[in-house]
């Protein structure tokens, strides 16, 4: 029989995408423009590997999952409103930025203090999950960054799937360049697991599950510390949408080479 796992996910919340998301220069350095009056959301792909972990949680016995989430309180309330009805969790809250321009180094440092500090929690069973990349910060480097705090040097990015091995080792799916998988072997936990979309569809919405989260997710939220992640160590000089920018020319029996040449000069230009 596996042995169970610890499975801690670590999720923000982000302004929702349908939004008109317009950054700005603020009084302490970039942000986005009425960001307070935003509806938020979980990031989707940390709410992928929240999914995944249910999974993976019911399916091992006495397996446990964690969800740590760094965010101002008031966003974090309205949104596990809705994501408690998912599957049931653990909410570990930490009352701190969620904005996507602050630093990665030292929303990770928090974040790893905030795992260790789980009653009970036992990192040689850990398998801390996350989004591959992220709807604030796409570069997708502070789960990677919360790994190295923890001392987790087996990491694995884009993942799509994992196969646990009745040992407890498991199989790992994840994407690679050129639109293909490599499936790697761990030989157990601790492990980083950043999740691409995952297998499984959004869990339907279930009240009752919704109202036995919402008993430890109150508390939790009143007992979440303050967290200050400082700007130290980065800067901006400024913050804009991406320009819109389109430039067209009809041209006839021109050879493909020539037009790859054309296009490559005017990126490089660009």
């Amino acid at each position: 029989m596996t042995n169970p796992f610890h499975i801690v996910v670590c999720a923000s919340v982000v302004p929702d995408p349908l939004q008109t998301l317009e950054p700005i220069t603020g009084p302490i350095g970039p942000a986005l423009k009425n960001e307070v009056m935003l509806p938020a959301i979980l990031d989707p792909w940390a709410a992928c590997a929240l999914y995944e972990g249910g999974r993976l949680a019911r399916k091992i016995a006495g397996s446990k999952l964690y969800l740590v989430s760094m965010a101002p309180k008031a966003k974090l309330q309205q949104v596990m409103m809705a994501v408690a009805q998912k599957l049931p969790f653990e909410l570990v809250a930490v009352d701190g930025p969620a904005s996507g321009f602050a630093d990665a180094h030292h929303a990770a440092k928090t974040l790893a203090e905030a795992i260790k500090a789980i009653p009970g929690i036992d990192l040689s069973k850990l398998l801390l999950f996350g989004g591959w990349e992220s709807a604030t910060r796409a570069a997708g480097v502070t789960l990677q960054l919360v790994g190295e705090e923890l001392g987790i040097t087996d990491q694995f990015q884009g993942v799509d799937r994992i196969t646990v091995r009745d040992d407890g080792s498991f199989e790992v799916l994840e994407r690679v360049e050129g639109a293909r998988h490599q499936v790697s072997s761990c030989a157990g936990a601790p492990a980083v697991l950043g999740w691409a979309t995952g297998e499984i569809a959004e869990p339907q919405n279930n009240p009752q599950v919704g109202m036995a989260n919402m008993r430890t997710i109150m508390p939790a939220l009143q007992k979440a510390k303050p967290a200050g992640v400082a700007q130290d160590g980065a800067s901006f000089t400024s913050v804009a949408q991406p320009k819109q920018q389109r430039q067209t020319r009809i041209v006839k029996d021109t050879p493909a080479d020539e037009i790859a040449r054309e296009i490559v000069q005017w990126i490089s230009e660009g």
